[in-house]
């Protein structure tokens, strides 16, 4: 493996990224609004809270386990060991993913349909940005030991 490849993000892009999707959401409802029916609006405002809850949960679920692990939780910081624990278990990217479920879950709180499509999108913009260079970074560190992993586990759900 080449120096470039074990260098991790060089700037921590995720959550800028979900910053600037959440922001876009808001920005398109107030120019473009998309129209949602108001009826039964408080089984939006629980879904969406259940959504933003799972998403923190999961959130502190994963960095508790990162910080178990005596490992970094910033994706700019090399990686000390492979976690395959907690919810690492069960998707590649439980930290991307609550951010995810949240930017989804704040949308359909405050009926903002805008939210949903900017969670898709910041998604695939986290996936080519941080995930693809962050999974070079972690073949370069660990070897065949990640390549089981990711045959075992799904890089979101």
């Amino acid at each position: 493996m080449n120096a470039y490849r074990m260098k991790p993000l060089a700037f921590p892009w995720p959550p800028l990224i979900y910053g600037v999707a959440i922001a876009a959401a808001f920005l398109l409802q107030a120019y473009f609004p998309l129209e949602v029916a108001e009826t039964n609006m408080w089984y939006a405002w629980v879904g969406g809270g259940l959504f933003v809850v799972a998403a923190v949960v999961l959130d502190v679920w994963a960095m508790r386990t990162l910080l178990d692990c005596h490992t970094t939780i910033l994706p700019n910081r090399c990686s000390t060991y492979l976690v395959t624990s907690g919810p690492y278990r069960f998707t590649r990217n439980p930290i991307y993913l609550g951010y995810t479920l949240t930017t989804a879950g704040i949308g359909l709180a405050l009926l903002n349909p805008w939210c949903i499509v900017t969670a898709i999108v910041a998604a695939a913009v986290t996936s080519l940005v941080a995930i693809r260079r962050e999974e070079l970074h972690l073949l370069s560190r660990f070897g065949i030991d990640f390549e089981r992993y990711c045959n075992g586990t799904a890089r979101w759900i």
